[in-house]
């Protein structure tokens, strides 16, 4: 989703804004996810032995705790599940020990800042694996509020005049509660932000008619470009394929109470993994007015273009399920 020409050229062009602007009015590039247990735990240790060496011990612990699962999320999920005891003990005091460290550095040290981010990122993913293990929606909700509350970690580190823009998928960015989500307790960023925010948020989506993307056959599978086949007859991209010709940018407003943003049609939904053959089973039953405040309309999309190609994976990449099992 980031290693492609278009994510690589636009941040050559901030990487040239930045430099022409003062340090404290640059625009940084975060990310949000909880997908990184191990990774995290390193930059934490690389963090303590250069500022703080003395709280190396708690994260020695947190590691040692999940050295026998050998960086498989999978094989430490059943292992909780199976025994009584996990490593969330052990996370939760490396995360009280690098805040007690970091502590007063946050706001003019980057590294500092970078340094809680990753032990909450540790702690979570811990969290995460444990629940996903269950098959239930509880894991989705737990990388949601994860992904919120780093919204707000960050709006709160660059002060109250700052601004941000989150860049994902409709799933995680239109409301949830007007969709099926709400129906099976899912939460997440749209409906969160809303709630946190109110009058501050806009959220958009994007739709388009037809086209292709870069996407898998399946979790950690070989990407590959797909032809993206003419909107299903009654969805929201029908309709505004009918309706608008050109690329567009419809700005709901303050009245939707039109037929059209009160109605419920399916919305169409791509991500990392799509089937085209099964169409139908693509769309997400929308309430357009209340899941965004705007929407992107582009009639024909085209497929990200990779750097490189993935490789494919000698085991299932357990670790960034983003669903469960």
């Amino acid at each position: 989703m980031w290693a492609n020409h278009e994510v690589a050229e636009f941040l050559t062009w901030l990487r040239a804004w930045n430099l022409r602007l003062p340090e404290h009015q640059r625009t940084g590039f975060y990310g949000l996810d909880v997908y990184s247990l191990w990774d995290s735990l390193r930059e934490i240790f690389a963090w303590l032995e250069a500022n703080a060496s003395e709280a190396l011990p708690a994260a020695l612990h947190a590691w040692h705790c999940f050295i026998p699962f050998r960086e498989d999320p999978q094989r430490y999920a059943l292992s909780s599940r199976l025994v009584p005891q996990s490593c969330e003990a052990d996370v939760v005091a490396l995360l009280a020990a690098v805040r007690r460290q970091a502590l007063g550095r946050m706001q003019d040290d980057p590294a500092a800042f970078d340094a809680v981010q990753n032990a909450i990122v540790a702690t979570n993913a811990e969290r995460y694996y444990r629940t996903m293990v269950r098959g239930d929606q509880q894991s989705w909700n737990i990388r949601d509020h994860h992904m919120s509350d780093t919204i707000d970690r960050i709006s709160r580190h660059h002060g109250p005049g700052s601004k941000g823009l989150v860049w994902a998928h409709n799933t995680h960015v239109g409301d949830a509660r007007a969709t099926d989500m709400a129906h099976d307790g899912m939460v997440n960023i749209g409906q969160l932000v809303r709630q946190r925010h109110p009058g501050e948020v806009v959220l958009a989506g994007f739709a388009s008619f037809a086209g292709s993307v870069t996407a898998a056959e399946s979790w950690g599978s070989p990407e590959w470009v797909m032809k993206v086949p003419a909107a299903v007859h009654g969805s929201h991209e029908d309709l505004l394929n009918e309706a608008l010709g050109d690329p567009s940018v419809l700005v709901f407003g303050a009245d939707r109470t039109g037929p059209w943003l009160k109605s419920w049609r399916g919305h169409r939904a791509i991500g990392v993994v799509y089937n085209p053959p099964r169409e139908r089973g693509n769309y997400v039953p929308t309430r357009m007015g209340d899941r965004y405040d705007a929407l992107f309309w582009h009639p024909r999309t085209e497929a990200l273009r990779p750097l490189h190609h993935e490789y494919q994976p000698g085991e299932p990449e357990f670790e960034t399920e983003p669903t469960g099992f």
